[in-house]
C-alpha cells in the first residue's frame, strides 16, 4: 500500500462514529466519492473531503469522541491561534490549550525530560477508543509539521486501550511502533525540535486551510521552495554517493551561502535534511527485516556500524536492535 493511502478501515471508523450519532452514512461517501463500495485504500484527500462532509453532517471535527463536540470552525480558529507564535513550544503549548477548551477531554500536555518531549493525552472520565487517539494526535502533529515546515522524527507512541481487532493498520500510521494497553496516551520526539522556529504566514495559512484536513494524514512537508529541490535531488542519489554542501550547491546552480540561506530561511538545514532522508530510510529497511544491522548502515553511507547506532539513537531514541524488537511485540501474535 502507498505510504500516503488511508486504509479503508479507518473510514469505517470515521463512518462508525457518525452512524452512532444518529446520521446515515451514505451522503457523507458520496461528498468524498466513495460511494461505489469498494473497500481498498484511499487517498489522503478523500478521507480529508470525507472527515469535512462528517464534521458538516454532525457541528463536530471530532467525530463525536470528546466529551464536548468541536465544532465547525474550531480547527481553522486554533490555526490562527499558533501562527504568530516564535517557536514549536509555544506554538504546541497554545494548540494543546486550545484543545483542552474547546474539547473538555480528552486534552493534552506537553512535557519535556531528559532530551524528550513528550505530548501526554489526560482522560479523567471517559474510556477512549485508539479512534479518538490517532485524531487527537493527527491535529497536533500535522498542525506542528506545517508551522516549521519539517516532517517531525517520532521516537515512541502509547495508547492507553487495547488494539482494535483484527486492525494491524494501527501499529504503524505513523512511521514509529504504537504501543497499546499502556498507562497513559504519549507521543514522544526529540525536544530538539521545540526550537524551530514557526516559519508559516498568513498567506501560507489560507493554502494550508484550502486543503485541510487531508493535508494532515501525510504529516506536512515542505510543498515548495528550495527544501523541496534539495530533498528531490538527494533522493535520485544513494546516500553514500551524496556530494558535500559545495559541490550540491553547484550542481543546484547557487552559491553555497545562497543555498544555506535559502533552507534556513525554511526552517532547515543540510545536516537535518540528511537526517530526516537516512532516518526514513533505515526505518524502513530494519522494518523489512531482510538486511543485518551493518548492512543497512552501510546502505546508509555509514563506514562503521557504530556511528549509525548512534545517529539511529538519535532519531528514534532507540538502538537499532531496540527498534526491531519494539516492532515484533508491537505486532498481534498469530
Amino acid at each position: 500500500m502507498d505510504p500516503h493511502s488511508i486504509a479503508y478501515s479507518f473510514v469505517e471508523d470515521a463512518l462508525g462514529c457518525l452512524s452512532r450519532q444518529g446520521f446515515a452514512t451514505e451522503g457523507a461517501l458520496r461528498a468524498a466519492g466513495l460511494e461505489g463500495g469498494a473497500r481498498e485504500a484511499i487517498t489522503a484527500l478523500q478521507y480529508g473531503k470525507l472527515w469535512r462532509e462528517i464534521a458538516r453532517l454532525s457541528d463536530d471535527e471530532f467525530f463525536g469522541l470528546a466529551a464536548r463536540p468541536m465544532r465547525q470552525g474550531s480547527f481553522t480558529l486554533m490555526c490562527h491561534a499558533v501562527l504568530h507564535t516564535s517557536t514549536l513550544a509555544q506554538a504546541l503549548h497554545r494548540a494543546l490549550r486550545f484543545l483542552r477548551i474547546v474539547l473538555d477531554e480528552p486534552y493534552g500536555e506537553l512535557r519535556v525530560e531528559d532530551g524528550r518531549a513528550q505530548i501526554v493525552l489526560i482522560r479523567n472520565r471517559s474510556p477512549y477508543p485508539a479512534f479518538a487517539y490517532r485524531t487527537f494526535l493527527l491535529l497536533v502533529l500535522g498542525l506542528a509539521c506545517w508551522l516549521v515546515g519539517r516532517r517531525i522524527a517520532l521516537q515512541r507512541i502509547d495508547f492507553a486501550c487495547s488494539i482494535p481487532e483484527e486492525r494491524p493498520d494501527y501499529l504503524q500510521f505513523f512511521g514509529v511502533p504504537v504501543h497499546f494497553g499502556q498507562p497513559r496516551c504519549v507521543l514522544s520526539f526529540d525536544a530538539a525540535y521545540l526550537d524551530l522556529p514557526v516559519i508559516r504566514n498568513e498567506a501560507a495559512l489560507r493554502a494550508f486551510l484550502r486543503e485541510a484536513p487531508g493535508n494532515l494524514l501525510v504529516r506536512y512537508r515542505h510543498d515548495t521552495g528550495w527544501v523541496t529541490r534539495l530533498r528531490a535531488h538527494l533522493k535520485e542519489k544513494a546516500p553514500a554517493d551524496w556530494p558535500d554542501f559545495d559541490a550540491l550547491a553547484a550542481q543546484l546552480g547557487v552559491s553555497a551561502a545562497t543555498l544555506r540561506r535559502r533552507l534556513r530561511e525554511e526552517g532547515q538545514s543540510f545536516a537535518s535534511l540528511k537526517d530526516e532522508i537516512r532516518s526514513g530510510l533505515a526505518q524502513t529497511l530494519l522494518r523489512q527485516g531482510e538486511l543485518s544491522v551493518a548492512s543497512v548502515a552501510a546502505q546508509l553511507g555509514f563506514t562503521e556500524p557504530s556511528a549509525f547506532h548512534r545517529a539511529f539513537r538519535k532519531w528514534t531514541g532507540l538502538s537499532p536492535g531496540a527498534f526491531r524488537r519494539d516492532l515484533q511485540e508491537a505486532r498481534p501474535a498469530a
